[in-house]
């Protein structure tokens, strides 16, 4: 298995965002209405990845910066989106990896937290970033009035 950075446009990045959408479909009976511009993701302000194993892409991750706005981020966040493992990769660390690597890239690329958005549709998801370290937070971004919205952050 290996871990690699690619626009967040790329063929392999779309198939996997659409299949993420249709899990929030499922899940909470809409997509997520995030704007997500493909050039956000764009290093040094942001990085996107996929993991391959025998060429296959089975999960992904990635991170844009976020500074202080009126939905509220703070300088020098780094909100961490589309992180997503394929049904049949699931249970075998692979979005911890992945967690980690846009971890410590943003912290190279001098954000001081990364923050996310979940939803309590999400559970698995909630259970990877609490045993990651990550605490509740205020809420921010366009969810932030739903109730079932959850927001975390953890200092890099």
């Amino acid at each position: 298995m290996k871990i690699i950075a690619v626009p967040y446009g790329h063929p392999d990045a779309v198939r996997l965002t659409d299949q993420v959408q249709a899990q929030y479909i499922a899940r909470y009976g809409y997509d997520d209405m995030t704007p997500l511009h493909p050039t956000r993701f764009d290093p040094p302000r942001g990085l996107y990845l996929i993991a391959y194993e025998a060429g296959v892409p089975v999960a992904s991750g990635g991170w844009r910066a976020q500074d202080a706005n009126g939905e509220g981020h703070a300088d020098g966040d780094a909100e961490v989106k589309r992180m997503y493992v394929v049904p049949a990769a699931r249970g075998r660390g692979l979005a911890r990896r992945i967690l980690a690597e846009l971890e410590r890239s943003a912290r190279q690329a001098g954000r001081v937290r990364t923050v996310l958005e979940t939803g309590t549709p999400l559970p698995e998801a909630i259970a990877l970033y609490t045993s990651s370290g990550y605490l509740p937070t205020a809420k921010f971004g366009p969810y932030r009035d739903y109730p079932e919205s959850r927001c975390f952050a953890k200092l890099l």
